[in-house]
């Protein structure tokens, strides 16, 4: 076609490609702006379909692809990424953005009628569409960047604020779904070392049941674990083929970042966002900002922990303060009251007063041994209550070692797990505890026994529980070497 040919349609080109390049460079969100720039290269060139495929800097594969039409989005594998080809039926041309292939641009099948097929001019008009569109690519992607970083930061910034004001449940889990969600993962999970060297999924957030996910494990020896358990980044580009992945659900995900949980020298575990199969691959800027991420909720944790030992021990120390105050307030007060009813008993002739008076006295005894139980369980230092009966029994032995400075021993007998129901077990507690507290009381006590037994049948021959404790200390009322004796049946 020679030039005069051209010329009448001169003006309509360059008012089309001035069109095109206004609608390119009018939007700041990347998706539209990819989508604006295919369907301008469609209309400047004739051709019936177009695609903008979007590469991987880091691999040269197809990460994304634009397209119009019906026909599907996609490039050939084969074809240079830079290169530019020219066809009959066939025009693609690179897009480059700081000097770095983003994508290709590719306009196929112009209409046959009048001389057919793409000539040179499309070739140039396509050129500069695809310079202008580097431009405009490039303010999107740094746009999208921005709004990126303030979602990461704003959710940083929400992971601090629950963990720090919240107190939730579970804080692992609460830094697992907010990370999940920013980085658009399938999942997010949080990893902690296990005694036998490896890593294990203690906490998940997933699309679906997390339950799957729990316990989990990478075992020790593999390559990634090294990495990990010093607090280096891991990025992988499949989970399910990446042969340093060793995990049993490593096939239900594709691309990853693994990043440590490290704040102050302290390893607290290891933060992981898989995405689905096939799923988009991380970029360069996810990697830091989930880094960066990462960094800040470890130090959240590390301070909600010290916050929760903070007002764990100030609970301790209102907790020691009321118990100073009823033993030497209301203890005292009461057995000065008991000793007067008890001189007055003594005194008085009248048989009905001296029953009444020995009465009085055995309600004060009783109400200062609730005292002094109650004294005794405020000296425990606060935890975590144990789940089950035997963990029970035993926080309440490591209590009274803590104020009689030694271990009392324990020994169970039977199967007290399956054959104690709750109200029997919170009865034998109660009286464990009354025990305790009046033996730390007695002088020159240096061993404690605690006996548990549900194998031999109560006096009357029905399946019971016994508790004895017994010791070797002195009182001035009691002698030497007491033993406490209860029993109750199993169905009470």
């Amino acid at each position: 076609m020679t030039a005069a040919a051209r010329e009448p349609d001169a003006p309509a080109g360059l008012s089309v490609l001035l069109e095109a390049v206004l609608n390119v460079g009018s939007e700041l969100e990347l998706r539209p702006t990819l989508q604006h720039l295919v369907e301008s290269a469609v209309a400047l060139t004739g051709a019936g379909h177009g695609v903008l495929g979007v590469l991987d800097p880091g691999h040269g594969g197809l990460v994304e692809a634009v397209g119009t039409g019906d026909a599907p989005a996609t490039l050939p594998p084969d074809e240079a990424p830079g290169a530019v080809v020219h066809e009959a039926g066939l025009l693609a041309v690179p897009i480059h953005v700081q000097q770095t292939v983003f994508g290709r641009l590719r306009v196929t099948g112009k209409p046959s009628d009048g001389p057919g097929g793409f000539t040179d001019d499309d070739l140039a008009l396509l050129r500069v569409l695809a310079t202008q569109a580097g431009i405009a690519i490039g303010n999107a992607r740094l746009y999208e960047t921005a709004k990126q970083r303030e979602r990461w930061i704003e959710g940083a910034a929400a992971v601090t604020t629950a963990l720090l004001t919240g107190r939730p449940a579970d804080a692992l889990t609460t830094v697992a779904e907010r990370a999940r969600l920013l980085a658009g993962a399938e999942a997010g999970v949080v990893l902690q070392p296990t005694e036998a060297g490896g890593m294990e999924i203690v906490a998940a957030s997933t699309t679906d049941d997390p339950d799957t996910l729990i316990g989990a494990t990478i075992v020790p020896g593999s390559a990634v674990l090294a990495q990990l358990l010093t607090g280096e980044p891991v990025f992988i580009d499949d989970s399910a083929t990446d042969p340093r992945m060793t995990t049993e659900v490593r096939s239900r995900f594709g691309p990853s970042m693994m990043l440590p949980l490290q704040a102050g020298g302290k390893l607290i575990g290891t933060l992981a966002l898989p995405r689905g199969p096939g799923s988009r691959p991380y970029t360069s800027v996810d990697h830091l900002l989930a880094t960066q991420f990462a960094t800040q909720a470890a130090l959240a944790l590390v301070l909600a922990e010290a916050q929760a030992g903070r007002e764990r021990l100030a609970v301790f120390e209102d907790r020691d303060r009321i118990a100073r105050d009823l033993h030497d307030l209301v203890v005292q007060r009461l057995f000065a009251t008991g000793m007067m009813l008890e001189s007055t008993r003594r005194r008085t002739q009248m048989e009905d007063v001296r029953e009444t008076l020995a009465h009085a006295v055995d309600e004060l005894e009783s109400t200062i041994q609730e005292v002094r139980t109650t004294i005794f369980a405020l000296q425990q230092p606060p935890a975590d209550a144990p789940t089950t009966f035997r963990g029970k029994v035993l926080r309440e032995t490591a209590g009274a070692a803590a104020i009689l400075g030694f271990a009392p021993s324990v020994h169970f007998t039977g199967t007290v797990e399956s054959a104690l129901g709750d109200p029997v077990q919170g009865h034998l507690l109660t009286s464990l505890r009354r025990a305790l507290a009046t033996a730390s009381r007695r002088t020159a006590i240096s061993r404690i026994e605690v006996v548990i037994d549900t194998e031999t049948p109560l006096p009357d021959g029905r399946p019971g529980v016994r508790l004895t404790v017994a010791d070797d200390g002195t009182r001035e009322d009691a002698g030497a070497a007491t033993t406490v004796t209860w029993q109750s049946p199993l169905d009470t």
